[in-house]
């Protein structure tokens, strides 16, 4: 770590104090896993599900991951901890416009009717031509990937798909989010718009952190960057960017380092359970 990050983080972990629970805020591929193809392999850095195992059944962090994917998919890629707590963790899937709570309520925003139809329309289209990329169907959103093509077969499948999503983009409703090789045309909330909900849940002072890695974590720095209260917005990536981020950890040792030491200074449960044990809502 950089003597920058290390002064912004023993200044942040300074704020910590027993009367209120920070808030533990974390993307998910790329920034607590690796990215694969397969994204159902896509399982965490060596050691990041035990140390979060430690933090959840040791102190009163409150833990939410907040993805592009839908939320019911963030459980089976965190199974294998030890047994269950009482507080079982929060997860915003799709950037923001799908929740799904610790008591297992789950919301999902709506788009309008004219955009769900467009949205359906074109989803429809990709199911039968996916303009040889991965084309991945989200109720709010229709995904490309190129992750794993060839440099002049990522070029093809990304122009041929700007394409198709642009001038819908410019449609009411719709977006074009970009992202480290695809593109998604999507309508609904983002990630910013999770974090600003979460903040404003939160009771006044909450230290809140949160840990992303790619162009759709940049509404969530900005967010957290906005918050009147202690914060951090940490990019996880091997090699800095421009980023909003405050700070650089490289993962996974710097992820694993950093999430060793919010266990250090998070205020610890009075009832000190022994075993560390993952959220319910992830082991379930």
């Amino acid at each position: 770590m950089t003597h920058e990050t290390q002064s912004r983080l023993e200044y942040f972990f300074a704020s910590f104090s027993k009367d209120i629970a920070p808030l533990l805020l974390l993307d998910y591929d790329g920034t607590l896993a690796p990215f694969r193809v397969d994204r159902s392999r896509a399982h965490p850095f060596k050691g990041v599900r035990e140390v979060l195992a430690s933090i959840q059944a040791q102190s009163q962090t409150r833990i939410v991951v907040i993805t592009g994917r839908q939320a019911r998919e963030i459980s089976p890629l965190l199974r294998g901890l030890p047994p269950v707590v009482e507080q079982p963790v929060e997860v915003w899937g799709l950037h923001g416009s799908e929740r799904l709570h610790a008591d297992g309520r789950h919301e999902v925003e709506q788009p309008a009717p004219e955009t769900q139809r467009m949205l359906d329309k074109l989803r429809e289209h990709l199911r039968h031509n996916n303009l040889g990329g991965e084309f991945e169907d989200k109720p709010n959103a229709a995904v490309m990937h190129w992750r794993g093509a060839s440099p002049r077969t990522a070029r093809f499948i990304e122009q041929r798909t700007r394409e198709l999503f642009e001038p819908l983009a410019a449609q009411p409703g719709l977006k074009l989010l970009e992202f480290e090789n695809g593109l998604e045309l999507r309508a609904g909330r983002e990630k910013g718009d999770a974090v600003r909900a979460l903040a404003a849940e939160a009771p006044a002072g909450t230290p809140i952190a949160y840990l992303g890695d790619d162009y759709t974590d940049e509404s969530a720095f900005r967010a957290v960057n906005e918050y009147g209260g202690p914060h951090l917005s940490a990019l996880v990536k091997p090699a800095i960017r421009e980023t909003a981020a405050e700070v650089w950890l490289r993962p996974p040792s710097e992820l694993r380092s950093f999430l060793k030491r919010w266990l250090k200074a998070a205020p610890k449960d009075r009832r000190q359970k022994e075993a560390p044990a993952m959220l319910q809502a992830l082991t379930n």
